[in-house]
Formats: C-alpha cells, sequence, structure tokens
C-alpha cells in the first residue's frame, strides 16, 4: 500500500432506480447482465470498499482480482480473504491517490462516502421500485454528468437502463 499526503480517488459504484431505490431485504431489486459485466470491468483490480450486509449479500465472496475491504462495527468480525475495517477512516487508509478505490454498498456506507467521492458511476434503471434502501440524492449543483450511455433494454426483464458517468464540481454551482 503506497500512502501519500493526496487525498484518495474515491468513486462510488451503484445501480439505482428511477426513485433511487438500491435494494430490498439485502437483495438486488433487477439483474441486468451488462450491469454485472461493467461492474466486473470498472473494478476489477482496484479496492472494493463495502459494508459487513453488502459482503454476506454477495453470491462470490471475496469479489476476485480485487482488494476486498469490508467495514463492520462488530469487533469480531473477520471476512476470510479481505480486510475488516472498523470505521470510514480505516478503510479510506488503504486508499491512495494514485489508484481509484470503489465503494460498492450499501446504503448506510454509500452515504457515509458520498461526501469524499470524485466520481460516480450509475446504472439508472428506469423505473420505480419498492426498496427498503436508497441511494441519496445526486445535486445537481455538487456534481457535473460527464458521461451518458444511451438508453437500453435489458433482454430478459425488459427492465430500461442507461450508463451514467458523474464527477464531482470543483467549485459547485451558484
Amino acid at each position: 500500500m503506497l500512502k501519500t499526503d493526496k487525498k484518495p480517488l474515491i468513486s462510488i459504484i451503484v445501480a439505482i432506480a428511477g426513485n433511487n431505490a438500491i435494494g430490498k431485504d439485502n437483495n438486488l431489486l433487477w439483474h441486468l447482465s451488462d450491469d454485472l459485466k461493467r461492474f466486473k470491468k470498472i473494478t476489477t483490480g482496484h479496492n472494493v470498499i463495502m459494508g459487513k450486509k453488502t459482503y454476506e449479500s454477495l453470491p462470490i465472496k471475496p469479489l476476485p482480482k480485487r482488494t476486498n475491504i469490508v467495514i463492520t462495527d462488530d469487533p469480531h468480525d473477520k471476512y476470510e480473504g479481505c480486510i475488516t475495517v472498523y470505521s470510514i477512516e480505516e478503510a479510506m487508509d488503504f486508499c491512495n491517490d494514485q489508484q481509484e478505490s470503489f465503494i460498492i454498498g450499501g446504503g448506510s456506507i454509500y452515504r457515509q462516502f458520498l461526501p469524499l467521492a470524485d466520481k460516480l458511476y450509475i446504472t439508472k434503471v428506469h423505473k420505480d421500485f419498492e426498496a427498503d434502501v436508497y441511494f441519496p440524492e445526486i445535486d445537481p449543483d455538487e456534481w457535473e454528468l460527464i458521461d451518458e450511455g444511451e438508453v437500453v433494454t435489458d433482454e430478459n426483464n425488459l427492465l430500461e437502463y442507461s450508463f451514467l458517468t458523474y464527477k464531482r464540481r470543483q467549485t459547485p454551482v451558484q
């Protein structure tokens, strides 16, 4: 791990519904093959930081070819093949400014890291869902949309979605 005095490069990657829903009962709300492929392509070779519920919901643990960092508040929790940390600050200690680190959930972790993030990789599903976990609102005064993919339809479940990328504005819009 290379530590410098520069701010770590923190990105959030998430799939959200039209009403910002991201999950229910510790499960995703949909299965989009292209979204999962994009997630794997973007995060492979990087740190992925998640809460323990997100880790427990993963079908493959730990995520291969990534440094898995799991945040928990239980000092007895240990996750094989992962770095286990007990605070946002401790997770940040494993990040550096030379490599992008990705926040992958869940809701509380997203809320806590949003003020620290430099970039957002959003899969926007163009439908509202009932959920018990939501992503915070993306404030256009703080975030600039820098890439917007075309709206496509998933063949398996007929959901329309698009890939969006935001970067933090250097100075908020007045």
